[in-house]
């Protein structure tokens, strides 16, 4: 499964699912202006959306259905029952036997797999195009006929136990990363673990799972996105008998927690005996495309490309070549959420730089792009690099899927989708710079310093800097 903490859970391992900004830079500058994905768009009699991207390349296609439900609605109390959930839609249904839906796509050639993120759930899978109805017949029988019972559930429970053990409570940068969000969020679900508490996930039942699916898992609260060798004509029909006969459900509304003013910078210190190289990084609360200022998201993904996407950036530039204290930087920013988006960075020292003298470092940084802005050339390269690095998302099948699926899963419309290489073409130095003085404000970070015990690692290995987020099945 997938999640996000961008860490290796669904949740941690951001694993299939790109960030809108991470496929999306998939976009070449001629196509601003013009379509990017071309998509076409139906909802069906019960509500449920169907969106499909011809690629006729090759006669495989991309079948995902996104539910618009993550842990971030989870009820209070139950924290880890929508990565659970995820998991137990393979267990089976009347026709189809525990652990047999993967096994009859993988015998059919293809593959498949699902996520939870806080803010969705999605299931996917890559086929031969003439197995494509196979799969819909599968996902839409899930949809409304998964047959839980004690049997299949507890010993499940065991196996997200274990994978929370494996993927954060055995892995110190994951911990951290955990911990940071908690601290990051201080009323918000999203500083709720994708994965789950354990303290919590000891106690998830059937009649939990039952209740979540029931409450959320309807065609008016999913999403359909097909990519591939198919034509609309072609695939209305077969949306229609699978998943246009499933009623709508009386789907939940989403009761999201309103983050309060934040007075002061919070700091997390993980000291482990795993760790092997000590690194620091740090979380500031950031608008989102759905959020109060989404005007300043753009300006913000080209911001993140000047300070921290690749060797030329600005803090691999300072901190790696010019100051010679740290051995890798970076920076990190996600745009795509129904609420509040972070905007992160990390660091790692050289040996022999303390953690102390590499944050102030970072924070000169800051300070000189807070005070003194990004260059007119700073920004011309950094939005020629997005709008260059995209021109490979239309040769995917998965990205379109992917891209188109996650941004309206969170409420964003094919539109913003298509127009994001215009977004990017229109920001200014002006807007960067307004950007860049309200995110780097210390009252709403969170800092985290990753660090071996006095005295060295254990085992020597070292462990990067958490910079994502997401849980995969």
């Amino acid at each position: 499964m997938t999640f996000p903490t961008r860490s290796p859970i669904s949740i941690f391992a951001r694993g299939p699912i790109g960030l809108l900004a991470a496929v999306l830079m998939i976009l070449s500058p001629h196509l601003a202006g013009a379509a990017v994905f071309s998509p076409q768009t139906m909802t069906l009699d019960n509500g449920m959306q169907v969106v499909l991207v011809e690629n006729h390349r090759a006669p495989v296609v991309t079948h995902m259905v996104w539910y618009k439900v993550g842990s971030a609605d989870e009820t209070e109390g139950v924290s880890g029952i929508a990565h659970f959930l995820e998991h137990l839609m393979f267990k089976g249904t009347k026709d189809i036997a525990p652990g047999d839906f993967s096994k009859i796509v993988a015998r059919n050639g293809g593959n498949d797999n699902a996520f939870t993120a806080w803010d969705y759930t999605g299931y996917f899978q890559n086929i031969a195009r003439d197995r494509l109805e196979m799969v819909m017949q599968m996902e839409a029988d899930r949809m409304q006929n998964l047959q839980l019972s004690d049997d299949v559930v507890l010993p499940e429970r065991d196996v997200i136990i274990e994978e929370r053990r494996s993927r954060i409570d055995n892995n110190p940068g994951a911990l951290l990363g955990e911990q940071m969000r908690a601290a990051l969020y201080m009323a918000h679900p999203y500083g709720r673990s994708i994965i789950g508490w354990l303290n919590e996930m000891e106690t998830l039942s059937t009649d939990d799972a039952l209740a979540f699916y029931r409450k959320w898992y309807a065609p008016n609260n999913a999403i359909l996105v097909v990519a591939g060798d198919i034509t609309m004509d072609q695939l209305k029909p077969l949306a229609e008998k699978y998943y246009g006969v499933i009623p709508a459900g009386d789907v939940a509304t989403r009761h999201r927690v309103k983050e309060p003013t934040q007075h002061a910078p919070r700091k997390v210190t993980l000291t482990d005996p795993r760790v092997g190289q000590a690194s620091m990084s740090r979380y500031y609360l950031a608008p989102s495309y759905n959020s109060e200022n989404a005007d300043q998201a753009a300006p913000l993904e080209v911001l993140s490309e000047i300070l921290g996407s690749g060797t030329t950036s600005r803090f691999f530039r300072s901190l790696v070549v010019d100051q010679s204290i740290a051995t890798s930087a970076g920076t990190f920013y996600d745009p795509v959420a129904v609420d509040l988006a972070s905007f992160g960075l990390y660091a790692v020292p050289r040996d022999g730089v303390e953690l102390a003298d590499l944050e102030k470092a970072v924070d000169t940084e800051i300070a000189k792009v807070a005070e003194n802005g990004v260059t007119e050339e700073e920004l011309a390269r950094a939005k020629q690099k997005l709008l260059d690095s995209a021109v490979f998302a239309r040769d995917s099948l998965s990205a379109a899927a992917r891209t188109l699926g996650e941004a309206l899963a969170v409420g964003l419309t094919v539109d913003q989708v298509e127009s994001w290489p215009d977004r990017i073409k229109s920001v200014t130095v002006e807007q960067v710079n307004e950007a860049a003085k309200s995110v780097f404000d210390d009252k709403r970070s969170v800092t985290g310093w990753l660090q071996p015990p006095e005295g060295g690692p254990v085992n020597g290995m070292p462990i990067a800097p958490v910079t994502g987020e997401q849980e995969v099945h």
